[in-house]
């Protein structure tokens, strides 16, 4: 009996301890997620999750381009047509310029190019940087001119489509520089570039967008 019994235990632990191998696999174990372990999360989630919070800045746009609209063709409501400020030229071409430099840092990224990525990326919020304050210069040039928040309805609409988006996109500009210095311990490089790209191009697009239906209002 005691012999028995001494094989009945060992064959349950060896029950307990066999047949499973490794539990956890690499960043891309379970199923294509981006952590490893039993609780990874597959990097469609993040995408998914940014592609819904650009669905919500999307719309608050346009309802302020609703009002925009409506609200400018409306007869004697004290509509003056607004002067673009030149700079908002030279504003969007850095912003264009920015979305083909992320590009170039993403490229280089895949390519396994440090040193590239980071310089690339780099320029990207450096540009960014220089839109913001090329916004602000414009702000400070309507200022000079008489034209302020509550001057007339175009001057307003001016300030606060400019001020949303300007708010947006520094947003983006943090975003950019925790990716580029910041350690990332859980979330792999991969996805975090590619759901900035995501917002940053989005915010290129829109800008575009609002500078087109500022000349188209003049």
């Amino acid at each position: 009996m005691p012999g028995i019994v001494t094989d009945e235990i060992e064959l349950i632990h060896t029950d307990k301890g066999g047949g499973g191998g490794s539990s956890s696999g690499g960043d891309d174990g379970g199923g294509g997620g981006e952590f490893g372990g039993s609780g990874s999360v597959p990097q469609r989630t993040y995408i998914t999750g940014m592609t819904v919070g650009l669905g919500g800045i999307l719309m608050f746009f346009m309802a302020l381009v609703s009002a925009y609209i409506v609200r400018k063709d409306i007869p004697n409501s004290g509509w003056h047509s607004l002067a673009v400020p030149r700079i908002l030229w030279l504003n969007t071409a850095i912003l264009i310029a920015s979305s083909f430099t992320l590009v170039r840092a993403r490229k280089l990224l895949r390519a396994h190019d440090e040193q590239g990525f980071r310089h690339w990326w780099s320029v990207t919020t450096i540009l960014g940087i220089f839109f913001l304050a090329g916004q602000v210069i414009a702000w400070r040039q309507l200022a000079a001119a008489g034209l302020f928040l509550s001057t007339n309805p175009s001057s307003s609409f001016f300030y606060v489509f400019t001020a949303a988006h300007g708010v947006h996109l520094l947003g983006g500009v943090l975003a950019l520089t925790w990716i580029m210095f910041r350690p990332l311990h859980r979330l792999t490089r991969g996805t975090a570039t590619e759901v900035a790209a995501m917002y940053w191009h989005f915010m290129d697009g829109l800008w575009v967008f609002l500078f087109l239906l500022f000349l188209q209002g003049r």
